[in-house]
């Protein structure tokens, strides 16, 4: 399968999950637009990227990225099970700070409830204060609003940003990839904190699956699967990059593969990844037999299996995943960056 960056494959799971594609990516470019008058000169890049960067002079860059835990956060009230949101909602912000090669600095968070209930907000922000300290950084702050009249009783939303620093000579990115290089990838724990609109769509509301219910396939509970958390990747990939063995790296959020890997990469190079290389944990098998769609098209969805994407050069690869393994964590080489534009499959 060949896909096109920023299209192709997923495009029917999105439309199965009520998310509209094509408005997403007309939302970026009217942002982009908007964002471009909103400048300082301290501002190195555009909107795009992982994180953004700011330059603080001597060659010191604050780096900082923003996100949310999207629908999971329906899972884990369905479940009540809210302590370890947190830990998601840490990690979408902290791995794309650590995509630039920055290290975490500090973190804050915005919690908004239906109804304030102190045990509930203690747990969501004991799940952040976990997630900070498997990140490195410090919580440094917060927001609670209760919104009343806007949103129920035992509804929420939780979303926090992430500043990290770096010196500029250790920034990676697209500009340091070259054709031939490795693509390594580093294991998911499983659907981290994406695709959550189709899960509740085809698992919960059309199969109408109790999230208490032992699922054989899964070895588990279907809310203990669902609810695992994102794992950050803040030491692996800080320390493969301070050795000098990734020249970029690509955080597999939304918009799966296919979005993600060309954002780590420069114009005119795209990816060839080798998806027998690596095993897919049950639960995308499940999602992809409920939904009706191959495997296939959840490339432009989900991470399959893989939450980070780091690029090595070709003599260094071995290395690069030696020092993963040697840090407890699984890497393996799963595909080259080759000529041209995309992300092919095969």
């Amino acid at each position: 399968m060949t896909a096109p960056a920023g299209g192709g494959s997923g495009e029917e799971a999105y439309r199965l999950a009520g998310v509209d594609l094509g408005a997403g990516h007309r939302a970026v470019e009217l942002i982009r637009a908007v964002a471009a008058g909103a400048v300082r000169p301290e501002v190195m890049g555009g909107v795009g990227g992982f994180a953004g960067l700011i330059s603080l002079g001597d060659g010191r860059m604050l780096v900082a990225a923003t996100d949310g835990v999207g629908t999971k956060l329906e899972v884990a009230r369905l479940a009540g099970k809210l302590d370890t949101v947190g830990i998601d909602c840490v990690a979408m912000s902290a791995n794309d700070v650590v995509c630039t090669g920055a290290e975490p600095l500090f973190f804050l968070d915005y919690l908004a409830v239906g109804r304030l209930v102190p045990e509930e907000v203690a747990a969501i922000v004991a799940g952040v204060a976990e997630g900070c300290r498997r990140a490195g950084c410090a919580l440094l702050g917060g927001e609670t609003a209760e919104h009343p009249g806007t949103l129920e009783a035992g509804r929420f939303d939780l979303a926090g940003f992430c500043v990290g620093i770096l010196d500029q000579g250790g920034l990676i990115g697209p500009q340091l990839v070259e054709a031939g290089d490795v693509l390594i990838g580093l294991p998911s724990t499983g659907l981290h904190s994406n695709g959550f609109s189709l899960v509740r769509a085809v698992l919960l509301e059309d199969s109408g699956v109790d999230l208490r219910s032992p699922i054989e396939a899964l070895g588990r509970t279907l809310g203990d699967e669902l609810l695992e958390p994102t794992a950050i990747y803040v030491r692996p990939v800080l320390a493969l990059a301070r050795a000098g063995m990734v020249r970029a790296a690509a955080h597999i959020t939304g918009g799966g593969w296919i979005e993600n890997v060309p954002r780590a990469l420069p114009g005119g190079l795209g990816a060839r990844v080798d998806t027998s290389s690596w095993t897919r944990p049950p639960i995308f098998e499940l999602l992809s037999e409920a939904a009706g769609i191959g495997q296939e098209d959840l490339y432009g969805v989900l991470n399959m299996g893989v939450g980070m994407v780091v690029m090595a050069p070709a003599g260094r690869a071995d290395d690069a995943i030696g020092m993963a393994r040697g840090l407890g964590v699984a890497a393996v080489r799963v595909g080259e960056v080759v000529e041209g534009g995309g992300v092919r499959f095969g």
